[in-house]
């Protein structure tokens, strides 16, 4: 009972906020449709003469009622950016015009130009907002409760109040409220509002989870790692939101460029007014005014100060919702001049997941090795038994590779290791039943005089041997798997362009040159500390006209993501140093969004130039049309406003395209 009332509670609520944003949405069209109807039924009454006494002062009263609603809005912010010392903005231009028009007579078309001005206004918001979508997504997707284990029971709590370390429930349709690991066997997430990916993420036991993905199948557990403030979902929105106050260059330039272009146009049309008076025999004010207003109407900078921004913020919001954070618009523009990709390689084209590729002992290697300086023939071990040693040894260690040989499933009990120490760089040496072992590289076994089978030398992947009492008794590979989408990234930079593609990695040069064949890059080398990546990305920027992108996901990788032209870091798998410092996330972790980020820039720069083009073209075109008098106010509503129209409509694209 308590349910559905919380339910019905629920239901209500919704309901009134969709009333009241239908209220508030009627609200903001109101008087635009009001100053229209006035506007339609007084061009009526004037075409048709239908009543003699719609003349004098009642006309000019019935367009000045229709021509309030619409025009005090832009007076009053006009008046606003006086005071604060802003004369020439769009808002006075158009007032200037509109007002000109009553001053003359032309009381419709006054009314009509700002008629017009406040439908575009209002087009603009439409179109922000819904560029704003992805930001309002995000938004929604911030979890605003959290069932926390406190006390013996689950409480709901604010996601703010709770600890690292602390359990939470997470039911079947509830977001997850923080970063964490899951504790239950597996988990079925929808993750979109992360990563950008609409199909579900089956998440398995250990492995991490992210806040604001939704619990798609059964009630889970989840032990929280970060704090709220921490967490991805909030690390995105503050991304985001930022993002729009670092303006490209483009965009800093039109807003440079409307601030003296603005003047220059009032001072033109004062001198479209008064200047023929000298010049012109049968010279009449009240026409070379209308001139000048007509001039003023369609000189408005509206198109290029209204689509430019929109453009990059469509831009943004796409490339948001692809699972690619810019953090400005200036990477947007900044990614359409790469023409060199380096990129890191653990865990940014592989996994960088450990796993045993191969288990090697001792019985597969040549019969001279089982008898060395006539020694006795050591007892050659399964693989499960060498197997046990090696675990052994490796519980003592927090290696990466260590973990991964933990991994192994081996049968009967696990043996115990004692008096395990480490050797700097080589590996650990202790004592398994009673057994003297070694476990490590070769120089580990050649310093303690281990005959190893030079078989070895030509193994790429990394290795690690096992040596008991003093004999050689085998060895283990372990390997780095590749991304699912490691091929198809190389495939897709290459088709957006990109003239070179070089590896840059701190594991050993033979595993890095071996992935490099594989993945068909141009150029690669291993073994590299973070300066020395440095070093060589530096070495690429001397070169002219190279812009760098550097792809990567490590602490080690900072330095580079800094120095780069664009630095790009794996959102899920990265370090936070590494998110910081980067210029791009890549929320999905797939090196791929890297095209996908390179061909938003691209389709977002040249929406950008289109609507420049037009807003020029077509208004250089009305203004000489204008100033030698073949152009009405009508024609100077459409140069203004309906560029405006076409180039939101068009700056609008960005959100409605599909990137492969």
């Amino acid at each position: 009972m308590k349910k559905k009332k919380l339910q019905l509670r629920e239901l209500k609520g919704k309901q009134s906020t969709v009333i009241s944003a239908s209220e508030k949405k009627l609200k903001t069209y109101l008087p635009a449709i009001f100053s229209f109807v006035m506007l339609i039924v007084g061009i009526a009454i004037d075409y048709f003469d239908a009543f003699p006494f719609f003349k004098g002062w009642v006309r000019i009263v019935w367009y000045t009622v229709a021509y309030i609603p619409v025009g005090f809005p832009v007076i009053k912010e006009g008046w606003e950016s006086i005071k604060n010392g802003d004369f020439f903005t769009e808002f006075f231009l158009m007032s200037i015009a509109t007002l000109g028009a009553f001053a003359i007579g032309e009381y419709p078309e006054g009314v009509a130009v700002m008629l017009f001005y406040a439908v575009g206004e209002l087009f603009q918001n439409a179109a922000v907002n819904r560029a704003k979508g992805n930001i309002r997504a995000l938004l929604d997707a911030r979890p605003d409760e959290a069932l926390v284990y406190r006390n013996g029971d689950f409480v709901s709590v604010n996601p703010e109040t709770v600890n690292i370390g602390e359990k939470i429930q997470v039911r079947v349709g509830e977001k997850i409220p923080l970063d964490g690991k899951l504790l239950s066997n597996k988990a079925s997430l929808n993750t979109a509002a992360i990563t950008g990916e609409s199909k579900p993420d089956t998440i398995t036991q250990n492995e991490k989870v992210f806040a604001g993905s939704i619990n798609l199948d059964g009630v889970i557990e989840v032990e929280t790692t970060k704090k709220f403030k921490d967490s991805s979902i909030a690390r995105i929105l503050e991304m985001v939101q930022n993002a729009t106050a670092r303006k490209s260059k483009t965009e800093l330039f039109i807003r440079k460029f409307a601030r003296i272009y603005t003047p220059i146009v009032v001072f033109l049309a004062i001198g479209l007014t008064l200047l023929p008076y000298f010049f012109v025999d049968e010279y009449v004010f009240r026409d070379w005014l209308y001139r000048a207003l007509i001039f003023l109407v369609i000189s408005c900078p509206c198109a290029l100060v209204i689509s430019i921004p929109l453009g990059y913020f469509g831009g943004l919001g796409a490339a948001s919702r692809n699972g690619i954070l810019f953090k400005g618009a200036s990477f947007l523009d900044a990614m359409t001049k790469v023409n060199t990709v380096v990129m890191d390689k653990t865990g940014t084209v592989t996994k960088g997941v450990f796993k045993i590729k191969e288990v090697v002992t001792k019985n597969n290697f040549a019969p001279a090795l089982n008898a060395v300086k006539g020694e006795a023939e050591f007892p050659v071990l399964s693989e499960a038994e060498m197997m046990k040693y090696l675990m052994a040894m490796e519980e003592q260690s927090t290696h990466p590779i260590a973990k991964a040989i933990l991994e192994y499933k081996a049968d009967g009990t696990d043996f115990k290791a004692s008096e395990v120490s480490e050797v700097a760089g080589k590996g650990l040496k202790g004592t398994v039943n009673h057994k003297q072992v070694l476990v490590g590289n070769k120089a580990l076994m050649t310093s303690n005089s281990i005959d190893v089978p030079p078989e070895t030398d030509v193994i790429v992947e990394s290795i690690v041997m096992v040596a008991i009492d003093g004999k050689f008794a085998g060895y283990v590979t372990i390997a780095d798997e590749l991304k699912e989408d490691a091929h198809h990234t190389i495939q897709q930079i290459r088709e957006a362009g990109i003239a070179k593609i070089i590896m840059l990695s701190g594991d050993k040069d033979s595993i890095t040159q071996q992935v490099a064949k594989e993945l068909n890059i141009d150029w690669a080398k291993g073994g590299l500390l973070p300066e020395d990546k440095l070093n060589e990305v530096e070495k690429l920027k001397e070169q002219p006209e190279s812009t760098v992108a550097f792809m990567g996901d490590g602490i080690n990788d900072a330095p580079v993501l800094a120095a780069s032209d664009v630095g790009i870091a794996m959102g899920g798998l990265g370090s936070d140093v590494a998110i910081e410092t980067a210029d791009v996330i890549i929320q999905t972790d797939q090196p791929s969004r890297m095209a996908r980020g390179i061909q938003i820039g691209r389709s977002t720069r040249r929406i950008v130039w289109q609507n420049i083009g037009l807003a020029f073209g077509v208004k250089g075109i009305f203004l000489i049309l204008g100033a030698i008098g073949l152009a009405t106010m009508w024609e100077a509503v459409f140069a203004d406003v309906g560029v405006s129209f076409v180039a939101i409509l068009n700056a609008i694209r960005l959100q409605k395209m599909n990137w492969k």
